[in-house]
């Protein structure tokens, strides 16, 4: 199998990794029972001896050492970091695979991007350099990062570009945070239209999730969390909320935190575990990416109560599928019913019927709207290990030409501050920053958009866009 690195960059992309990591530990531990150090493993951790030297993979199967995960770790303050070296995924960290300063970014673009980017270029390419080194097959980096700050979005999109220039075979997949409307961060319009110019450039698949989504979900979970306690008559029900009692504990973000990661973990699981119709990484970017430019891929999940542990009855197979597909499931404010989808994905887990699987695509199938010239653009994977606790799960993957609406937003919300050069100058003071960022990732944002129209207003014409090399 081939390898995977994740890049967690600031603190919203280092707490979003630190429970992607706790999940696959978890899900691991489920299934590999006799401690030994396999292909599954061997995807996104390595497995070291006590100096530290690394231990490949052989024929025959090695007990496990000491894991680390492939990760290099990125903040530009130390707190969250340090956090995570003292929590229980602490030991999983190597502690040379991490870069930090003390002053952060201060919520600008240009100052992680200009600045720290600039002045840490060769610290982080050496920190990349190590952790490919340990991999037999490189395909995938995965970067995390939140999208309205200043380190996730400056730095973050700073090493997308890098990696497109030192590894441009390697497949480039961006998990990015976009912030709601009503973020406390000032300049997150900014820094958001500023990312936006790198990750349409560099990327190879962008996952957008946003806080609003995220945030609706976690109010759900609380309301069922509340309805089971007024229920006290079934035995099922108490120990439910014995078992959910501790949801309200957990803060806000580490529950949205939570949710991203198991998007990452269902899209892995291709990557980590045998199926009859796995599909793997590089596919996802073949099938569901039919421009360059346009490879923004949207995500539904479900059973997405299951996974803050919350008693929730098991679903049918069916139910499944429905909610999937369902607006509640969405891990982004936008309505793809009034787009046109221009492909779509279905990645299962578990073990299920092909008379199933197919009796529900079919189904759904009818209910949305293709591009008139690609109306067979589904994809089906299906991994035969379920989640930990489920029988089943659906994540879908989907190419819409309304996330165009999600990008007109952001642009609305940049012009009220740029109409009036509000802040500007926060970002003009760094060196190397000009006007000239501004306008350029404006007029990316506005071709992106345009881009989004013609495919949506084609029909039977197929949109001819210049393929860059």
């Amino acid at each position: 199998m081939s390898q995977s690195i994740i890049i967690q960059v600031g603190q919203c992309g280092n707490q979003i990794g630190c429970c992607f990591w706790d999940l696959v530990l978890r899900e691991h531990a489920a299934i590999n029972k006799d401690a030994n150090f396999d292909e599954a493993l061997n995807s996104f951790f390595c497995n070291v001896d006590c100096k530290g030297k690394n231990i490949k993979l052989g024929k025959e199967r090695n007990k496990i050492v000491n894991l680390k995960a492939r990760c290099v770790l990125v903040d530009m303050e130390e707190g969250v970091i340090n956090q995570l070296l003292k929590g229980s995924t602490a030991d999983v960290f190597d502690c040379k695979q991490l870069l930090t300063s003390q002053s952060g970014s201060g919520n600008n673009w240009a100052v992680g991007y200009k600045f720290y980017g600039n002045k840490y270029k060769d610290n982080l390419r050496e920190l990349i350099r190590k952790a490919v080194e340990k991999c037999d097959y490189l395909q995938t980096f995965f970067i995390i990062l939140s999208m309205g700050g200043g380190t996730g979005s400056g730095i973050g999109t700073f090493l997308l570009s890098m990696l497109a220039d030192d590894y441009p075979d390697v497949y480039r997949f961006v998990i990015p945070v976009f912030p709601s409307c009503d973020d406390d961060v000032i300049t997150s319009p900014y820094n958001s239209v500023l990312a936006m110019h790198p990750l349409t450039q560099f990327a190879d698949c962008v996952f957008p999730v946003d806080n609003e989504a995220l945030l609706e979900i976690c109010n759900r979970i609380a309301s069922a969390t509340d309805k089971l306690k007024s229920c006290s008559g079934s035995t099922s029900v108490r120990s439910s909320i014995a078992d959910s009692s501790r949801l309200h504990k957990i803060k806000p973000f580490d529950q949205m935190n939570n949710i991203v990661a198991n998007l990452m973990l269902n899209l892995t699981s291709s990557s980590r575990f045998q199926g009859s119709l796995n599909v793997d990484l590089n596919e996802i970017t073949t099938n569901l990416v039919p421009f360059p430019r346009l490879h923004y891929i949207t995500s539904s999940l479900a059973p997405i109560y299951g996974l803050m542990d919350v008693g929730i009855p098991l679903r049918t197979i069916d139910n499944t599928f429905t909610e999937a597909f369902s607006r509640n499931s969405r891990l982004l404010s936008f309505d793809p019913d009034v787009g046109t989808y221009l492909a779509s994905a279905v990645l299962l887990r578990g073990n299920i019927c092909y008379s199933d699987l197919r009796r529900n695509i079919d189904k759904i199938k009818s209910k949305l709207r293709f591009a008139s010239w690609n109306q067979e653009a589904w994809k089906v994977g299906l991994c035969s290990v379920p989640p930990v606790g489920h029988p089943y799960s659906v994540l879908t993957l989907s190419n819409n030409t309304n996330f165009a609406s999600i990008l007109k937003d952001l642009q609305l919300r940049f012009d009220l501050l740029y109409k009036k050069r509000a802040h500007l100058h926060h970002y003009l003071n760094v060196d190397g920053m000009t006007v000239d960022d501004f306008d350029a990732s404006m007029s990316s944002l506005t071709d992106l958009i345009a881009e989004y129209k013609q495919v949506a207003g084609s029909g039977n014409v197929l949109p001819q866009f210049e393929v860059i090399m």
